[in-house]
């Protein structure tokens, strides 16, 4: 049974106190102490108050003597990092000692090699060195580094970024929120977060211009418009929409789409307005989305589909829907047969008790919407968003990549294995001639899911990954990597049956690199290949490395097309599921999703750069050119940077 707090903190002054009172020679012995009660403190929701209360009296006691952490001038912030996330005491003196360094910042305690102003830098340089843990990212090195400690450190984190005000914070945040928005995910509640955190360090002392910047972002969330902005109140917002002229009707969904466009963000007013328009003059909800020539033409082709779905699915809770709705129909997805009657069955489906409970709990509490809605909702961000799929906080990218790629080129087959899912609990899968179905398998690679996903993921992915698992493991033995048989029969025959792979899976050996990155240009770049073209998303393994190039572990994503950037250099553009595509892979070798040719969703690197990190890929053996042509330079290149990082980990033959 967990003791009072009170009580917890009684032990941690009196372990304090022993500790200040102990002569210089013996303080070691009552260290532990003091450190253990302050671990307890540490786990309690207000404990870090307490602790910080005492700060103060850190040094002079001797909590950090004769250890790393005792010269505060002497600490560098990108070793913080390390620290939180190693177990045992080092994790609990660095909490201890940022403390430290927050009571100096403040003035509370005084250091005589270390100013207010030092501290105060020091502190905002671990907090921009550590967004990722302020806000967890769901990347690969994410999941793959994640530990016990991790709770913990973000709870320091945000209390430390409760108590300070930081120009360089607010100016890394605005940059990471340009970055994350420039990437249209479906699942924004990072972003929203960021948004939020960065609004209450402003005051009236911020830059400018980082003041402008952000300001953007919160006009896009509380209301972009000015009657919206006025009105934050939505029922308020409605009876004055009432009253507007056609075309201050106009200006008003101009203004609300305008933003929604910008920033891949939506106002709940702007929920308000379409289902308004919808109902009183839906010929003006071309302006509300925004739409291009195709968009419009399909909406006017489906007008009475698209005000049924408005009705069923559009409300402030489900307000990104919106932006989905739009892209939806500018990618013309209404006019495939299949669509139209899935999207209507999903408005009326019997979902499964289990399913409804999981989807409304994933949704807004207390908005008072029905499991359908969310559903529908969430189907039309896929079909719009297909490359704004996320995996979360699950190993699940094969599940991910799936749901992306059918949104693109298969909807139909997306809207059959939907209501499947929902109301039967079961999907099924062809796999060389036998059929494997959801409902009888058990574990996966992701049996204890979790929940922060969008809602068709949300519906899906249990059953997909056990699948897939399904499927690995009936071609587990077959001395090959099971991706080459596995990838087709799950995703579709439109993944090439031409397969090559980096390494032996049963020896671990790297065999012929040489001849991999040769057959690779040979079949994906353009200088090489006789100008094949890539028609669908072709799904590949790539190495994932860290900041240092160390390999992490195996990675799904979809190349989605190759073509030259802005500055001439051939580039290999593609989705990655992890929701985050631009981190730093070490050697210099960092995705970018916006600046160099990126569609909205897409990452991308130079062609050489990708080539390095790329494990296995599927090609189409009738259409491959000239490997004997390439360079001997650029396989050299590659093969150093490939060797310097995750080839570390294989033997090379």
């Amino acid at each position: 049974m967990p003791q009072p707090t009170g009580v917890i903190v009684e032990r941690f002054e009196k372990a304090l106190d022993d500790l200040d009172q102990a002569a210089s020679f013996v303080k070691s012995k009552y260290q532990t102490d003091v450190y253990q009660e302050a671990n307890r403190l540490i786990e309690m929701e207000d404990g870090l108050d307490h602790l910080f209360s005492h700060a103060e009296r850190f040094e002079q006691a001797g909590v950090f003597q004769d250890g790393p952490w005792e010269s505060a001038d002497k600490l560098q912030p990108p070793l913080v990092a390390g620290s939180l996330r190693a177990k045992g005491l080092p994790m609990i003196i660095e909490v201890l000692s940022e403390l430290r360094m927050l009571a100096i910042a403040e003035g509370k305690a005084t250091n005589p090699t270390v100013s207010k102003e030092m501290a105060e830098d020091f502190l905002n340089e671990v907090m921009v060195l550590n967004l990722d843990i302020l806000f967890p990212d769901a990347s690969e090195s994410t999941r793959i580094e994640d530990n016990e400690n991790s709770e913990k450190a973000q709870k320091l984190f945000q209390f430390l970024i409760s108590h300070l005000s930081s120009k360089a914070l607010v100016k890394t945040l605005i940059y990471e929120i340009d970055r994350l928005t420039a990437q249209r995910p479906i699942m924004i509640k990072r972003i929203v977060s960021m948004i939020q955190t960065a609004k209450q360090m402003t005051d009236a002392d911020s830059d400018p211009e980082d003041q402008q910047a952000l300001q953007k972002y919160i006009a896009a969330l509380e209301g972009p418009s000015p009657l919206s902005n006025k009105f934050k109140d939505l029922n308020t917002y409605r009876a004055e929409l009432k009253e507007l002229e056609r075309n201050d009707l106009i200006s008003e969904s101009v203004s609300l789409a305008k933003s929604m466009r910008t920033t891949g963000l939506v106002a709940p007013h702007h929920a308000t307005l379409i289902r308004f328009l919808s109902k009183r003059m839906p010929g003006l909800l071309t302006y509300a989305l925004a739409l291009n020539s195709k968009g419009l033409a399909n909406l006017e082709e489906n007008q009475e589909l698209v005000q049924q779905i408005i009705r069923a699915s559009i409300f402030p809770a489900t307000r990104q829907a919106i932006y989905g709705l739009s892209l939806m129909l500018e990618r013309g997805v209404l006019s495939h047969s299949p669509v139209a009657p899935g999207l209507r069955r999903l408005i009326e489906l019997d979902i499964r008790p289990n399913v409804r409970k999981d989807l409304q709990q994933a949704g807004q509490a207390g908005e008072g919407l029905t499991a359908n809605s969310l559903l529908v909702a969430g189907t039309i961000q896929v079909l719009g968003q297909p490359l704004g799929v996320g995996q979360g906080f699950n190993p699940t990218c094969q599940a991910a990549r799936g749901i992306s790629l059918w949104a693109q080129h298969a909807p139909g087959f997306l809207l059959e294995i939907i209501p499947r899912a929902a109301r039967d609990g079961d999907i099924d899968i062809m796999f060389e001639g036998q059929t494997i179905h959801s409902e009888n398998l058990q574990g996966g690679l992701a049996p204890n899911l979790h929940t922060e996903l969008d809602p068709v993921s949300l519906v899906l992915v249990p059953h997909l990954d056990r699948i897939y698992s399904e499927m690995m493991t009936r071609v587990a033995l077959r001395g090959d990597d099971g991706h080459r048989w596995v990838n087709p029969a799950f995703y579709g025959n439109w993944v090439q049956k031409g397969f090559s792979s980096a390494f032996d899976p049963l020896t671990g050996y790297v065999l012929d690199y040489p001849g991999f990155v040769k057959l690779f240009y040979a079949t994906h770049h353009p200088e090489y290949n006789d100008d094949y073209e890539l028609i669908y998303p072709n799904p590949v393994g790539i190495f994932i490395t860290n900041v240092h190039g160390k390999l992490l572990g195996l990675h799904a994503i979809s190349i989605t097309r190759i073509a030259k950037d802005p500055t001439d250099e051939y580039r290999v553009y593609f989705y990655n599921p992890n929701n985050d595509g631009s981190q730093n892979w070490g050697q210099s070798i960092e995705p970018s999703v916006q600046g160099n040719g990126e569609e909205e969703g897409e990452s991308s690197l130079p062609f050489h750069e990708f080539t390095s990190r790329l494990y296995a890929f599927h090609y189409n053996p009738y259409e491959q050119g000239d490997a004997y042509a390439v360079d001997h330079s650029i396989v050299n290149a590659i093969h150093t940077l490939a060797k310097d990082s995750w080839g570390k980990d294989y033997t090379w033959v």
